[in-house]
């Protein structure tokens, strides 16, 4: 508890009040008052004081509000864009399925051309062999 005292030392007021509470109030009262004044001062100071108290609490009550908001909106970005990605492996797992798929209709088919090649190769050269054969003999 802390008690202060007018020049004459008469107690003005008797509360408590924080080391930062105290400081404030010796900054405002460096001028010798009336005791009616200095007591119309000290209320004015502690309404301020208050005043201040309740307007910080408020800004800590704001901040947190904003603060929980970012919090919320950030964390619907990062759900919408994990969203987003699985659509996106989704699409390129079924791409590379497809790509997958016609590539192995396409060596099937490489495969059955080749194949083709080699029996149509092998008529040519028979081919070639019977007509030799007609040219030879005549």
């Amino acid at each position: 508890m802390t008690m202060f005292f007018h020049e004459e030392a008469q107690p003005v007021l008797e509360i408590m009040f924080t080391p930062t509470e105290i400081e404030e109030l010796f900054s405002l009262v460096n001028e010798p008052l009336s005791p009616e004044s200095g007591s119309q001062e000290l209320n004015r100071v502690v309404r301020s004081t208050h005043e201040r108290k309740l307007r910080r609490m408020q800004s800590n009550r704001d901040s947190a509000r904003r603060s929980r908001w970012r919090k919320k909106r950030h964390l619907e970005n990062l759900t919408n864009q994990a969203n987003r990605l699985r659509m996106e492996n989704r699409e390129l797992k079924n791409r590379l399925c497809l790509t997958m798929h016609q590539n192995l209709l396409l060596s099937l088919e490489n495969e059955r051309l080749r194949s083709e090649s080699v029996t149509l190769m092998a008529t040519l050269s028979n081919l070639y062999q019977i007509l030799a054969t007609m040219i030879s003999q005549q």
